[in-house]
């Protein structure tokens, strides 16, 4: 879904765009421009408030002019980890019901680890078909300011509707997963919070917010996986990065996991869409500059 290509960067000396390779990341960007960027990543991709889209903010505050999500995809790895480390006892039990499930498949339906194993690849098939899709109209987003704007008034939207409900329901259904996908798939899109508009769709959809929470981070997962691994394979691949780049990444891991845990205790006082305070007057002031 998301794929690596050339860079041009603007150094400070300069101001002359330069073709810059992902082997040589490090060597254009300096350790704190990559920490600035791992902290914007790490705080913004659990926050309800889309992380590519203030990293697209932030590249092109310091001057990184990028045609793909490649320095997304970095910083991602970050984030990855900070995911399974708040909720490695889920994880480990649903990797241990879906090893299971090969030997019993019945088991997909019959408990309900299983049933939520069943829910993340639903989501996940149907979130990698529309997110395909829309891969090369989310690369020219990227540097289109104002479409960015349009998109933090999306999440806005989504984050002040989940404010007037109360779902009740404790189980992700196949159609909620479908739903659930979908938004994810969308939310490739610069400035389109993948946080705030999966959560919220379960919230309207009926989800507790608790639910709600552990499942668009679950199934965030597979998506991010998928991209690394893809990524790594190529000849310019993740581990060609050099150190100054995964300074970035483990910045990324720490700001991201501080992050997940002050969502989760808002969203558990039902206070998620004070979030769209911020992005309203952020987007309108995208669209308007």
């Amino acid at each position: 879904m998301l794929a690596w290509s050339k860079l041009a960067l603007v150094t400070p000396c300069s101001r002359a765009k330069q073709p810059l390779w992902p082997c040589t990341l490090s060597e254009g960007i300096d350790a704190i421009t990559a920490a600035a960027l791992g902290a914007l990543q790490g705080l913004t991709e659990f926050l309800p408030v889309s992380s590519s889209g203030h990293v697209a903010i932030g590249a092109a505050f310091f001057g990184i002019h990028e045609n793909s999500l490649a320095l997304t995809v970095l910083l991602h790895l970050g984030t990855l980890l900070a995911t399974i480390l708040l909720l490695r006892q889920d994880v480990a039990a649903l990797l241990t019901e879906a090893v299971s499930s090969i030997r019993r498949p019945n088991r997909l339906r019959s408990t309900a680890e299983g049933r939520t194993v069943l829910a993340i690849v639903v989501a996940t098939a149907v979130t990698g078909v529309l997110g395909f899709a829309l891969r090369h109209a989310a690369e020219e987003i990227t540097e289109n300011l104002r479409l960015i704007g349009l998109g933090f008034l999306i999440s806005a939207a989504f984050l002040l509707a989940s404010g007037v409900v109360g779902g009740a329901r404790d189980e992700v259904s196949w159609w909620m997963a479908v739903a659930v996908g979908l938004v994810q798939g969308f939310a490739v899109l610069p400035g389109v919070s993948r946080s705030g508009l999966t959560i919220a769709t379960a919230m309207l959809l009926g989800l507790q917010g608790s639910e709600a929470f552990r499942f668009s981070f679950l199934i965030s997962l597979p998506a991010i996986v998928g991209a690394a691994i893809f990524e790594a394979s190529g000849s310019g691949g993740l581990g060609s990065l050099g150190g100054v780049a995964w300074i970035g990444a483990a910045t990324a891991l720490v700001t991201g996991y501080v992050a997940l845990v002050i969502l989760r205790r808002i969203i558990l006082v039902g206070r998620m869409w004070m979030f769209a305070l911020y992005l309203v007057p952020l987007g309108l002031l995208l669209l308007t500059r």
